[in-house]
């Protein structure tokens, strides 16, 4: 799918002997968090859509797998077979072919982060009215950008306004995610929340990481976290690790924290203004010299195989047979 300017929705892709099909998506474009917190409705709408694998009459646990900044790629159709084959269902989304993005790898900014989550959330709405699907047991799995989408969808200051209070995944298993935006209050109800991400990773903060459980935890909620030994990022892949030179990253960069209506806390001065938007923060973050070009991705020895037992257990634990 990578380096292909043909649409997800476009191919015939079978999984596990599943044949899946096109499911549209009402989302939206919301310039920041602000924004979808407090006018969902408001927000510019956009109808995105995903590839639904669903065998058997159900209703059937689900997990939804959510691509990073190289969109839709052999490893996240991979994983989704992995899951069909296990018994579950899955939803591959594409939040790019709509929105007419190649890759954000060096740009993040074409569509905002409240986006992407907005994105999860939306497809939760759509899934949960499926019949065929457990609407209790509906678990995000998301990579890189999507594992700061994921996160932020499990938030309950988010997910109230986006979603409503009566939604909410049963678990989010957040791979490699940036946890650069962190709500002051990470309450995420009964969402179960797992992140993984390799200690040798050069796009995300591995301190951010850990920093979003602990305070998922002490807020009450079930937050684990795997740090995997000798890991680079997209260390699931089934390839060489390699660079990529046009990847534009700030790894260093202060978390930005978010206020319960969503406005960002300006980290040089501790003050919410609900105005602020990701391109103001990542210009704040490159003007203070954290940001540079290029940074490896790639999988080592069994590291993709680690990667898969991982993600198989926190799916079974959460969503339990399918």
């Amino acid at each position: 799918m990578e380096g292909s300017d043909q649409r997800l929705r476009d191919r015939a892709v079978t999984l596990a002997g599943v044949r899946g099909r096109t499911v549209e998506v009402a989302s939206a474009n919301p310039v920041n968090f602000h924004h979808a917190i407090t006018d969902p409705g408001g927000c510019e709408p956009i109808t995105i859509d995903g590839m639904l694998f669903l065998a058997g009459d159900g209703p059937t646990p689900l997990v939804m797998v959510v691509p990073g900044s190289l969109g839709v790629g052999p490893n996240h159709l991979a994983h989704a077979e992995t899951l069909v084959a296990s018994g579950f269902a899955a939803f591959l989304l594409d939040p790019f072919g709509a929105r007419s993005v190649a890759s954000t790898v060096g740009n993040q900014t074409q569509y905002s982060f409240a986006a992407s989550a907005f994105d999860v959330l939306a497809a939760l709405r759509v899934l949960a009215d499926d019949p065929a699907i457990d609407r209790d047991r509906i678990s995000a799995q998301g990579h890189s950008r999507g594992g700061s989408a994921v996160l932020t969808a499990s938030m309950r200051r988010f997910a109230d306004a986006v979603a409503g209070p009566d939604l909410a995944l049963a678990g989010t298993y957040a791979v490699y995610p940036w946890a650069g935006y962190q709500f002051v209050d990470p309450d995420v109800g009964r969402t179960r929340v797992r992140s993984i991400v390799g200690e040798l990773d050069e796009w995300v903060s591995v301190q951010q990481v850990q920093a979003q459980t602990r305070a998922i935890a002490l807020r009450g909620g079930v937050a684990t976290d795997r740090i995997v030994a000798g890991a680079h990022h997209s260390f699931d892949r089934h390839e060489p690790v390699h660079e990529l030179p046009e990847a534009r990253i700030a790894p260093g960069a202060p978390t930005v924290h978010l206020t319960d209506d969503g406005a960002m806390i300006h980290p040089h001065t501790g003050e919410p203004d609900r105005s602020l938007t990701d391109t103001d923060l990542f210009i704040t973050a490159v003007e203070a010299g954290f940001g540079r070009k290029g940074a490896r991705i790639g999988g080592i020895g069994d590291q993709p195989a680690l990667f898969e037992a991982d993600m198989l257990a926190f799916h079974r634990d959460v969503l339990g047979a399918p």
